[in-house]
């Protein structure tokens, strides 16, 4: 597999490279050279697969021959260990269930992909450190998925007070090869200060630096795999007129449906759900890339005014010349979201603030006919406080939250400031 650099496409780096690399020169993106593409005969036997068989053979179609089919079916099978449900909400809505894996987020499928793709690449004795910047569950995710591996040491940026306690819990509380830093800013300057280091070559150098943001390739290859479990679970008639809609915070998620999409996996239209931080969608409306000032929402994780991932969307288009004004899109504000969630539950379906903005864009944009699917990304436990609050009433905690609610925070405390970030980093 061959990966070219979107701000530089005479970079071209192989598989195993990307993964271990993360981002090319000036920070750009890694994108698939070749964009494979399924006969409509091999999508209906795929759906008939296991999760593992499916998702295998997908990968393989982007991956190659770099890693043989067989060691690739094995590392999926140690990654892809919990399901991804469709769950009905309405007769013409369901929900993808995406938080049935050990930190309750979908998060969990590219981190643990991710560590099983880089344990493969790397030399028995090579050093990685992997700098990440989380809005609440990838932090989770990564922080599990490379717990206790050898000879990978994993640092964690989030915005100190706006990522919820629970979340904080899950991944700030581990120790041992996991450090987790509380920045004094937002996700964006924590963003900022992971692309800095990335910028830092005697830096990147010294601690064999690596990402596992979803910039990094595996992560975002992980994530076309679920898209195409939901479809396998949907009656051939609910297939036909497929509309997708997808919590979009650094747009990782939209991203690998699009591709799933560019496999040949039937889908009439995603729609890009929003909160309040909406860079994208009024860029959509106006053609202008307008990044506000990001403001902290019910929906924290979305909390993203420049998202990393927008150049493969605009990529993914550009290459298979679709239009970009075929994708639906919309903001929801916190009061929209509480109402959503209340909405959600008189169905009988408890949910979050990120689920619930993807629920409404569907709502109110699906048509006669279609059938809707919207992401649920987390457990709605991870957000007990503001759940319980919006619902009142009170929602049992998962024994993976349960048995970290009370142990300490682990967590150093640090401003926005790349030199300090640097010492920390090169002090062993």
């Amino acid at each position: 597999m061959k990966l070219y650099n979107l701000k530089d496409h005479n970079e071209q780096v192989s598989f195993s490279q990307a993964v271990k690399q993360g981002l090319g020169k000036q920070q750009g993106l890694f994108f698939p050279l070749e964009l494979p593409e399924f006969e409509l005969t091999d999508i209906d036997e795929m759906l008939d697969m296991d999760f593992v068989s499916r998702s295998s053979k997908i990968l393989s179609a982007f991956i190659g021959d770099e890693i043989a089919p067989h060691q690739l079916h094995e590392r999926l099978k140690s990654a892809f260990t919990f399901p991804a449900p469709v769950t009905k909400v309405t007769d013409d809505i369901s929900s993808l269930e995406l938080f049935h894996g050990p930190t309750l987020a979908f998060k969990d499928f590219g981190g643990r992909f991710m560590a099983q793709m880089l344990s493969w690449a790397s030399e028995a004795d090579e050093k990685i450190t992997i700098l990440t910047a989380t809005s609440g569950d990838t932090g989770a995710a990564v922080a599990h998925a490379f717990y206790g591996m050898d000879n990978v040491r994993v640092v964690i940026l989030y915005p100190q007070g706006k990522i919820s306690p629970l979340q904080e819990k899950l991944f700030c509380t581990l120790g041992g090869n996991i450090q987790t830093i509380a920045i004094d800013g937002d996700f964006d300057a924590c963003q900022a200060l992971v692309k800095q280091a990335f910028d830092d070559q005697l830096l990147k150098k010294a601690i064999g630096l690596n990402s596992a943001n979803s910039i990094n390739i595996s992560r975002l290859l992980a994530q076309i795999c679920y898209y195409f479990e939901a479809v396998a679970q949907l009656p051939q008639e609910k297939r036909n007129q497929l509309v997708i809609s997808v919590p979009s915070g650094n747009f990782g998620d939209l991203t690998a449906g699009l591709l799933a999409k560019s496999l040949g996996l039937p889908v009439k239209r995603f729609i890009a759900a929003t909160n309040t931080n909406d860079t994208v969608p009024r860029f959509l409306a106006e053609g202008e890339w307008r990044p506000n000032a990001t403001v902290a929402t019910l929906s924290n994780a979305m909390d993203v005014s420049q998202p990393n991932n927008w150049p493969r969307v605009e990529e993914i288009f550009r290459r298979k010349t679709w239009r970009l004004t075929d994708l639906g899109y919309g903001a929801v504000d916190d009061e929209t979201t509480k109402t959503t969630l209340r909405e959600l539950a008189s169905l009988g379906y408890i949910s979050e603030p990120h689920a619930a903005i993807a629920y409404r864009l569907l709502r109110d944009q699906l048509q006669e006919g279609e059938f809707g699917l919207f992401l649920g990304t987390a457990h709605p436990a991870k957000f007990k406080e503001s759940v319980e609050a919006i619902l009142g009433q009170t929602l049992s905690l998962p024994e993976a939250l349960a048995e970290r609610a009370n142990l300490p925070l682990l967590s150093h405390q640090m401003a926005a400031n790349f030199a300090e970030l640097r010492a920390f980093l090169l002090h062993k």
